[in-house]
């Protein structure tokens, strides 16, 4: 991991076409601004994490709804 000490309104540049800029440091808070290409995604870690989680829940309970709905058919016949 590359750590890198920044002051307000200094930036770092990732490959040429990411930008991230230091805003504001309020205490044990920093606001980044983030330039980046409409291509290419940019998330807050602990909202991707939760999607994940949850998409990952929501897999299990289709795949669980979808076995019992062939359980029934099958009982059914």
């Amino acid at each position: 991991m590359l750590v890198l000490a920044r002051k307000i309104g200094q930036s770092i540049v990732i490959n040429d076409n990411i930008e991230i800029l230091v805003i504001e440091v309020r205490g044990d808070q920093v606001r980044l601004g983030i330039e980046a290409p409409k291509s290419i995604p940019v998330h807050r870690k602990e909202l991707l994490e939760q999607i994940r989680a949850e998409n990952l829940q929501a897999a299990k309970d289709t795949d669980i709804e979808v076995a019992s709905q062939a359980l029934e058919k099958l009982t059914k016949e």
